[in-house]
């Protein structure tokens, strides 16, 4: 059984149904959630004159802030005090494991979604690339259509 387990999400498509499979996971296990937001890494913000209305640091603080209150409102379909929730920037596959590795997880869960066109065909999709590269478990469920 899972005892520590990071959740990908997007905060686009809320992934209820992958919560719900991982909420009863950690309610019969008493595992340790961590939901996860991998978001681009910001740029400064300047207007049509070329001033500055925002810096990167200043930006990335804002996007940060936004995204956890979103992935706050995914906890509450978690038991409660077992979830805890977190963003990093950059590379969305290199983020999530590194962060699974940082977490000490020992199952990664994410939606699989079906990426097509040119980008998959280059790249792979994020999911693809999580479930070549990653040490350790990882359980894809695709969102009811």
């Amino acid at each position: 059984m899972a005892k520590r387990i990071v959740v990908a999400v997007d905060r686009i498509t809320p992934p209820y149904a992958l919560l719900d499979l991982v909420g009863d996971a950690a309610r019969g296990g008493g595992a340790t959630i961590r939901l996860l937001h991998v978001a681009p890494v910001p740029d400064g913000v300047v207007d049509d004159d070329g001033r500055v209305l925002a810096y990167a640091d200043q930006e990335l603080e804002r996007v940060q802030a936004e995204t956890l209150d979103a992935l706050r409102a995914f906890e509450v379909h978690l038991p409660e005090g077992a979830a805890d929730s977190t963003v990093r920037f950059g590379d969305p596959a290199t983020e999530i494991l590194r962060e699974a590795e940082e977490f000490g997880a020992d199952l990664i869960a994410m939606p699989a979604t079906c990426e097509t066109g040119v980008r998959r065909l280059l790249f792979g999709g994020v999911t693809e690339q999580v479930a070549r590269r990653a040490p350790i478990a990882v359980l894809l469920l695709r969102p009811a259509v």
